[in-house]
């Protein structure tokens, strides 16, 4: 059997644990983990948000954890653009995928190109959303001799 290239992606803004777990399980079921960082463009085109960190600043903090060997930026919603790109032989992603429409459109694209699919338990008690909305709420009422705490962009 070749070098197993394992592909795990996501936008990884407000890093947390879930992002850990992805990464971490991903890393043990390859050789060479590859890391896609959703870009800014594509955050707001395809996602509808603005990204709290900026491209740049998450693939470098993606690229220093150590179960990362590589890290690619996404710029086009084609995750086959990706694999042309990447040439990776497995794809990663939480299991809140696994059966839906996206879900399933992935794993027939990709097994044209002989790439798995392998999903892992998706991290439920912590995400990007439920951060996004504590840090909106903490925004809202937080303020300081009238001046709000969080400042937003």
């Amino acid at each position: 059997m070749g070098t197993r290239i394992g592909y795990a992606v996501g936008a990884f803004d407000l890093f947390h644990v879930g992002h850990l777990n992805l990464l971490r399980h991903a890393k043990q079921h390859c050789d060479v983990l590859v890391a896609g960082v959703v870009s800014d463009e594509m955050l707001r085109q395809v996602k509808g948000i603005e990204p709290v960190i900026p491209t740049a600043e998450r693939a470098e903090i993606v690229r220093h954890i150590s179960f990362v060997d590589d890290v690619y930026v996404e710029t086009t919603p084609s995750k086959m653009d990706s694999w042309h790109d990447v040439g990776f032989t497995h794809f990663f992603k939480g299991d809140d995928w696994r059966g839906t429409e996206k879900g399933l459109r992935l794993e027939r694209d990709f097994a044209e190109v002989g790439v798995e699919v392998v999903y892992f338990p998706y991290t439920a008690h912590t995400s990007s959303s439920s951060l996004r909305r504590a840090l909106d709420a903490i925004s809202a009422g937080a303020t300081v001799g009238g001046t709000p705490v969080l400042a937003t962009r």
